[in-house]
């Protein structure tokens, strides 16, 4: 037997704490057993790491899925409270004790690919887009989904470009100049987000022929120029040539706290515009300097398909809009160009965006009190989902919503509503 096998089977007793009894009649045939697992995990190379993580922990690292709680007996309480996941019963002997697996937990890993990574040996399942340019819209500070979407992408090794909105063009290239962002843009190797270039932009208009003379005449508007979203892919193209990631990470609707019973017409197409249509045009005008392969993802919201009292203005409609679109272009785009379309319903986040609403830390609370995940849900998790949707790991997924929310979709009813407070007394 080879040293490294040795070392592997010897990782197998370790690490997983498994026991056999001097007395067991079997016990030839459980060692040659795990000896042919270490040598099949040497093969396939699985990426396994455990994490620091106490058993008090309220809150679990993104991206990790930890295994190791006995659901036997649970009572309602500890179902409706905190972070108790399964673990894995096929894994346990049922028949004999001889066998007792540990109940420290133990996650899988998917590896992002960040430059500095290029010339290590990669181990597992990466996500590798070196070589890749994004161009992301939507990004004017250092707290919301596109941003986090775009430290995805670099980690993974994308070539990043933005789009930033006209009015907050300034403050945002000023802060990333000074290094305001610095820390925010650290990447799980120690290095710093590079963002290549940044574009004004504002996708409400799609060609210089649209803008009226009040916002020409502007002064928030004063000193940019070419950015229409035509001009803004005009100038990508001229720049460089070429991308292979789209991302929509933008929304508006400048009635968005009035009902919908009392939302002009002018409020309702204008969050239909900013916040659905937009995208429309973004992949119109980019769809030709995509390179074949490519991806493009656009941000929802659960609004879309249930009520949210509160989120208004027509802007559950645009989303409702956002994710049909979705479907549709993703078999226009498909067949013209092999561009894969999805979109991401995302949780609530308390971005400086999200305030706008009057009420998102109600939602994040409501999120965490009912999701069938008790956590609260980090930017992170949707830029890692955003990396995976952008990347050969998703090659056969198109025209999908998907749900990036702790599960509070799949939920029927509010686990914290006065209904359930007797339940368990039953």
């Amino acid at each position: 037997m080879s040293s490294k096998l040795l070392s592997l089977t010897y990782h197998y007793f370790t690490s997983t704490q498994t026991y056999f009894s001097l007395s067991d009649s079997n016990i030839t045939e459980k060692i040659s057993k795990v000896v042919r697992m270490a040598a099949t995990a040497s093969s396939l190379q699985i990426a396994t790491r455990r994490p620091n993580i106490s058993s008090s922990s309220k809150v679990l690292k993104a991206g990790s899925y930890i295994v190791g709680v006995n659901p036997v007996n649970l009572s309602w309480d500890k179902l409706t409270s905190t972070r108790h996941l399964s673990n894995l019963g096929c894994l346990r002997n049922q028949k004999h004790n001889a066998v007792t697996t540990s109940k420290r937990p133990f996650s899988f890993s998917t590896k992002a690919m960040s430059e500095s990574s290029e010339n290590k040996a990669s181990s597992g399942l990466p996500i590798d887009l070196r070589g890749k340019r994004a161009f992301i819209a939507g990004i004017a500070d250092d707290n919301g989904y596109g941003w986090a979407i775009a430290k995805s992408l670099a980690a993974a090794g994308a070539e990043i470009l933005v789009g930033t909105w006209v009015p907050a063009l300034n403050i945002f290239e000023t802060s990333l100049r000074r290094g305001k962002f610095d820390q925010s843009r650290a990447l799980p190797d120690g290095s710093l987000m590079e963002i290549k270039k940044v574009y004004a932009l504002d996708a409400v208009f799609d060609n210089p022929e649209d803008v009226p003379e009040d916002i020409k005449a502007n002064k928030r508007y004063a000193g940019s120029s070419n950015w229409t979203v035509q001009e803004a892919a005009e100038c990508v193209k001229k720049d460089f040539g070429s991308i292979d990631i789209l991302v929509h990470s933008l929304a508006n609707g400048p009635e968005v706290s009035k009902p919908l019973l009392e939302t002009s017409r002018k409020g309702y197409l204008a969050a239909i515009s900013a916040s659905s249509y937009s995208f429309v045009s973004l992949l119109r005008h980019f769809l030709p300097i995509m390179n074949p392969g490519g991806a493009s993802i656009s941000l929802t919201y659960i609004a879309s398909e249930r009520i949210i009292p509160g989120y208004g203005g027509g802007m559950s409609s645009a989303k409702a809009a956002l994710e049909s679109d979705t479907r549709v272009l993703a078999f226009e785009a498909g067949r013209k160009q092999n561009i894969r379309v999805n979109t991401i319903s995302a949780g609530p986040l308390g971005s400086r965006a999200a305030k706008a609403i009057g009420f998102i830390d109600t939602m994040i609370e409501y999120s965490y009190n009912n999701g069938p995940i008790q956590k609260t849900l980090t930017a992170e998790e949707v830029g890692n989902a955003a990396a995976f949707l952008a990347s050969p790991l998703a090659s056969a997924i198109t025209g999908a919503t998907i749900y990036v929310d702790n599960g509070l979709n799949a939920m029927g009813v509010a686990l914290d509503s006065p209904v359930f407070k007797d339940l368990n007394k039953n």
